[in-house]
């Protein structure tokens, strides 16, 4: 298969585009390193990417910004960081991508935790992560061409702890094989409209 990962030489990314890379052609879209450059806030540069890159067989994102604050001192503008990136920028990567997408392909987005199970400072980034989930779920009914997508949904993963393990408190850090297998099962499997969530114990 022709992959794309958008995101692929982040934290998650990377871990996915190693795997995938073993037996497929894989290419990474990244904001500033990466086969082929893209700005998720920006459907131009997500169509300029596609048109560089021509046909694939299956889309991942496994990319995308929301603001972590305090809700008294979230602005309007802070939430739109969310809402442009993590949020439009995956439902433009289906939205742009389906005519890049081989017939029978699959989109893999990211949403997280936070959709379930929201901590202090996350309201902007749960209130992103819920929204992604459902757009999977109602996306799912009106794709063509035998098109499947669903949606990885991972919690505080092990390569992270050191970041953001104050922020989860009790959590248990999720391993990164584990995460992997949830795009595993994604891409080969047969699922249609699942949020395929990585935790089970928070």
């Amino acid at each position: 298969m022709k992959i794309l990962i958008v995101g692929g030489n982040g934290t998650i990314g990377s871990k996915v585009s190693r795997h995938f890379a073993k037996n497929h052609q894989v290419i990474i879209g990244g904001r500033q390193s990466g086969d082929v450059t893209v700005d998720m806030a920006d459907s131009k540069s997500i169509v300029s990417m596609f048109e560089s890159i021509g046909k694939v067989d299956s889309i991942l994102c496994t990319a995308g910004e929301a603001k972590w604050a305090e809700f008294n001192s979230l602005t309007e503008e802070d939430f739109y960081i969310g809402l442009k990136s993590k949020l439009m920028g995956q439902v433009n990567l289906v939205r742009i991508g389906r005519d890049y997408l081989n017939p029978g392909g699959s989109f893999t987005l990211s949403s997280g935790i936070l959709a379930d199970h929201p901590v202090a400072l996350t309201t902007s980034a749960a209130m992103v992560n819920g929204a992604i989930n459902s757009f999977v779920k109602a996306v799912s009914l009106e794709l063509e061409n035998n098109t499947r997508i669903n949606a990885v949904s991972s919690g505080l993963v092990e390569d992270a702890v050191d970041i953001y393990e104050d922020y989860f408190p009790g959590h248990n850090p999720i391993p990164m094989e584990k995460v992997i297998n949830g795009f595993i099962k994604s891409v080969q499997g047969r699922g249609n409209g699942e949020i395929i969530r990585m935790y089970d114990n928070c």
